[in-house]
């Protein structure tokens, strides 16, 4: 499986960015689908999940409110808006896939499919 990330850039804060990642190989609807980030110097974060439905989401409490997922799978890809950004949530932001699972794990050691990574930065 590959993952195809897309959409990062430089907002300024208050701002919105849409990220994309779309899988190729086999079905999308059967992957749980997750957004990971990571500051310079810090681990990698748990943003966002999507079930394979798209009936179930999860959020890190730094991005509830102006973060939401969602996922189309007739087109095979799941976005991540990104609203009232801050400089805090400058990162490269990474989607991941779970074919295993139903559950949208926030650790990143379950996830065996990776995209290469978005760079969003967000200016004060």
């Amino acid at each position: 499986v590959q993952l195809q990330a897309s959409g990062g850039g430089l907002v300024q804060a208050g701002g919105s960015l849409r990220l994309s990642c779309a899988p190729s190989g086999r079905t999308f609807s059967n992957y749980v689908m997750v957004w990971f980030r990571q500051a310079p110097g810090k681990d990698s974060e748990f943003v966002a999940g999507i079930s394979r439905s798209g009936g179930r989401t999860s959020y890190a409490d730094s991005v509830k409110g102006r973060f939401t997922i969602s996922r189309d799978n007739a087109k095979n890809t799941v976005f991540l808006q990104m609203n009232s950004l801050k400089p805090e949530d400058t990162a490269v932001y990474y989607c991941a896939a779970d074919p295993y699972s139903d559950y949208a794990s926030p650790v990143s050691g379950g996830y065996d499919y990776w995209g290469q990574g978005t760079q969003v930065t967000v200016s004060s």
